[in-house]
């Protein structure tokens, strides 16, 4: 069985780089279609609060008799649980819900600028760290200037930075800013939520030239950045695609091509981090 690459925290830990997300999944398909993941390969599992599904995968965790150490999970503090307490509590009843002892990853979901709380959620996350409760600590939909505030106000940089990036919105000053700090950068909508960015031509002829998909090309160019990429699909045929991207093998005048496509802000797909204000 193929495996996916480890990649090294700034903490010492280490993350299966691809991995597999459970948005939009309903609580009663995720401990199927996480199943189906883990019969892929996948160690990697991404969920959080707000996506209602973190029992469906403890379901699947439990039930899966895999070792806990060869399972990585992440989970996600949502945007109305911020703040230093209400933090400790939520990860509490996140942990219920996922039925485990310790955790491998935890994030802020978004910065919510206008919420301001985002400082002292991430001091809640660091007690979280300390106390041993969660190995591995970062945020998602976080830009430049916010990580430079929580890592200049605590001296904690974070391990991950999850946002949207797909080749429309490669996010290339973000991961550079990211590669400095030893920040790893993760990748939500990996594939663009859409059929315009797999049916683009330079796609689809790298992909014919590669004997792949263009999803896989796609998702073989974020493993070759260094990107965490979590696509998501509960299509059993679709969940083994995603996984044998693995074994893709771009050339540097594949992904110069594919770096070539990034439209800037116009690609964005999601809100944007710096405005965006979820209830």
């Amino acid at each position: 069985m193929i495996e996916s690459p480890e990649l090294a925290f700034n903490d010492g830990n280490t993350i299966p780089q691809l991995g597999y997300g459970v948005w939009q999944v309903e609580e009663a398909l995720a401990e199927e279609v996480v199943g189906k993941a883990f019969e892929a390969g996948y160690r990697h599992i991404d969920t959080a609060r707000i996506y209602g599904n973190e029992a469906g995968v403890g379901r699947a965790v439990a039930a899966s008799g895999l070792a806990r150490e060869d399972v990585f999970i992440t989970t996600k503090l949502w945007n109305a649980d911020q703040g230093y307490d209400s933090t400790l509590k939520a990860f509490d009843d996140s942990m219920a819900r996922l039925q485990l002892e310790t955790l491998d990853l935890y994030l802020i979901h978004w910065l919510q600028p206008k919420q301001g709380k985002y400082l002292q959620t991430w001091k809640a996350l660091i007690e979280l760290q300390r106390q041993g409760r969660v190995k591995s600590i970062g945020v998602s939909n976080f830009t430049v200037e916010a990580l430079q505030e929580i890592i200049g106000e605590t001296g904690v940089v974070p391990a991950i930075n999850q946002v949207e990036t797909h080749p429309y919105f490669n996010q290339a000053r973000l991961r550079a800013f990211e590669a400095e700090q030893g920040i790893l950068h993760q990748s939500w909508s990996p594939l663009g939520q859409g059929r315009e960015l797999l049916e683009d031509p330079v796609l689809l002829e790298i992909a014919a030239r590669r004997g792949a998909t263009p999803a896989q090309v796609v998702l073989a160019w974020h493993l070759a950045l260094g990107n965490v990429v979590i696509p998501k699909s509960v299509t059993p045929s679709r969940i083994q695609e995603n996984w044998n991207a693995l074994g893709v093998v771009l050339e540097e005048e594949d992904l110069e091509a594919i770096n070539a496509l990034d439209k800037g802000a116009d690609g964005r797909i999601g809100a944007d981090p710096a405005t965006a204000d979820f209830a």
